[in-house]
C-alpha cells in the first residue's frame, strides 16, 4: 500500500505540473498574438503542433519504454519539455514559437499522459485499471489550479517570464522527481505482443474513431474555451472562472468512474459519458451565456468530459489484454493526438466564422457521432476475436 501511494502521489504531482506548464496558452495566448503581430489561429497552431508531434513520436516513444524503462524515458521527457518550454520563452518569433512548441510535444510523447499509463501498467500489473482511474481523478486538477496561476503571474512577469518559470520547474523538480522519487522497475511488463502490436481490425477502428472524436471535442475545448466564453459575452476573468470550475466538474466525473469503476468496466463508463458530453454542448448552444445554461453546460460537459478521460484509458483493457496495453496505447495515441492537433486552429476558425454557439453545435454533433460509435462498439463486445 505504500508503494501504491507513492507511486501515485509521485505520478500525480508531476502530470498536474506537466499538463499546467503545457496548457498555458488560452491564458497567455492573446498577448503572444499583440506581441507577435499574429491572428489568434496562429497561435493556437503551437498547440497543434505539439499534439503532432507527440502523435508521430508516440511509436518511437514505444520502443523507447520497452528498451530503457518508462521511468527513464519519463524523467527525459520532463527534461525536454523544459527544454521547450526555454526556447519558447526566448522565442524572437513565430517561427522559433512553432519549433518550440513541437519540441514541447517531443517531451510530452516521452513524459505526459500515456507515459504515466504505461509506467502503471509496468509497475502495478493487474491494479493498473484502478490507479490509473485515481490518478486521473487527480491530475484532472491541472487547468484549475494553473490557469489562475497563470494569469496571475503573467501579470507579474508577462508571458515570457511565466513560461520561463514553468521550464524551470520542469527541469529543476519535475524531471529529479520522477528519477529518484519512482521505484525502478524492469521492461518486461512494457514488452506487447505481435498480435497485440497486429491488432488493426474494425473494433480498432472504431476505438480510435470514438476516442479521437471525443478528444478533438475536449482538448479542443480546454485549448480554446476560454476564448469561445468570451466570444458569447464573458469578460476574461469570467471565462477564466468558468474555465477553471470545468476542471473541478472533470474531477467530479473521474469519482463517478471511481465509483462506477467496480461494476462497470472501460466502455460501459465511456457510454454513459459519451452521452453526457453532447448534452452539455447542446445546454450552452441554445442557452448562450445565461446562468441556467452554462450550469448545464459545467455539470454535463464537465463531468461527461472527465469520467470519457478515464474510459479514453481504460477502454482498451476491455479488447486487449493487459500485455498489449502499452502497445495498444501507443498506436491510439498517433491518430488521437494527430486529431487533438487540428483542434485549437479549426475550433479557432470556426469561432472566427461562424460564431461561439454555432461552434458549440458542430462540437455536439460531433460528440454525438462518437456516442454511436460507443454503441457499436457495445454490440460488438461480446462477439469472439475481437479485432481480428
Amino acid at each position: 500500500m505504500q508503494r501504491h501511494f507513492r507511486v501515485l502521489l509521485v505520478l500525480a504531482l508531476t502530470q498536474i505540473t506537466g499538463w499546467g506548464a503545457v496548457s498555458v496558452l488560452p491564458v497567455i495566448a492573446p498577448r503572444i498574438a499583440t506581441e507577435f503581430g499574429g491572428p489568434l489561429p496562429s497561435i493556437f497552431l503551437g498547440t497543434s503542433l505539439m499534439y503532432a508531434a507527440m502523435g508521430l513520436a508516440a511509436p518511437w516513444v514505444g520502443r523507447a519504454f520497452r528498451r530503457f524503462g518508462t521511468r527513464h524515458v519519463m524523467a527525459a521527457g520532463a527534461g525536454m519539455i523544459g527544454l521547450g518550454l526555454c526556447l519558447l520563452s526566448r522565442a524572437p518569433n513565430l517561427e522559433v514559437f512553432w519549433i518550440a512548441w513541437a519540441l514541447t510535444g517531443l517531451g510530452g510523447a516521452m513524459f505526459l499522459t500515456t507515459a504515466a499509463y504505461a509506467y502503471i501498467a509496468e509497475c502495478e500489473g493487474d491494479r493498473a485499471r484502478s490507479l490509473i482511474g485515481t490518478l486521473m481523478l487527480v491530475t484532472g486538477l491541472a487547468g484549475s489550479v494553473f490557469w489562475p496561476i497563470t494569469a496571475l503571474v503573467e501579470n507579474l512577469v508577462g508571458w515570457r517570464g511565466v513560461v520561463l518559470v514553468y521550464a524551470a520547474v520542469m527541469t529543476l523538480a519535475v524531471c529529479p522527481l520522477i528519477w529518484f522519487g519512482l521505484p525502478a522497475t524492469g521492461t518486461a511488463a512494457t514488452k506487447a505482443t505481435n498480435e497485440g502490436r497486429g491488432r488493426k481490425g474494425s473494433v480498432f477502428v472504431l476505438l480510435v474513431t470514438a476516442i479521437a472524436l471525443n478528444s478533438f471535442v475536449t482538448f479542443g475545448i480546454e485549448a480554446v474555451g476560454i476564448q469561445l466564453l468570451q466570444a458569447m459575452g464573458m469578460d476574461l476573468a469570467g471565462a477564466v472562472a468558468i474555465a477553471s470550475l470545468l476542471g473541478a466538474f472533470k474531477v467530479g466525473g473521474r469519482v463517478i468512474d471511481l465509483l462506477g469503476g467496480r461494476k462497470w468496466d472501460g466502455l460501459s463508463i465511456a457510454i454513459v459519458s459519451g452521452a453526457m458530453i453532447p448534452m452539455g454542448l447542446i445546454a450552452i448552444w441554445i442557452g448562450g451565456a445565461g446562468i441556467l445554461s452554462v450550469v448545464g453546460y459545467l455539470a454535463l460537459f464537465g463531468i461527461g468530459s472527465g469520467a470519457f478521460a478515464v474510459a479514453r484509458a481504460t477502454m482498451p483493457l476491455v479488447f486487449f489484454e493487459r500485455a498489449d496495453y502499452a502497445a495498444a496505447m501507443a498506436t491510439i495515441a498517433l491518430p488521437m493526438n494527430l486529431i487533438n492537433a487540428l483542434a485549437p486552429p479549426v475550433l479557432a476558425a470556426l469561432m472566427a466564422g461562424i460564431g461561439a454557439q454555432a461552434t458549440f453545435a458542430i462540437l455536439g454533433g460531433l460528440s454525438l457521432t462518437a456516442f454511436a460509435v460507443l454503441l457499436k462498439l457495445n454490440g460488438m463486445r461480446m462477439k469472439p476475436a475481437v479485432g481480428e
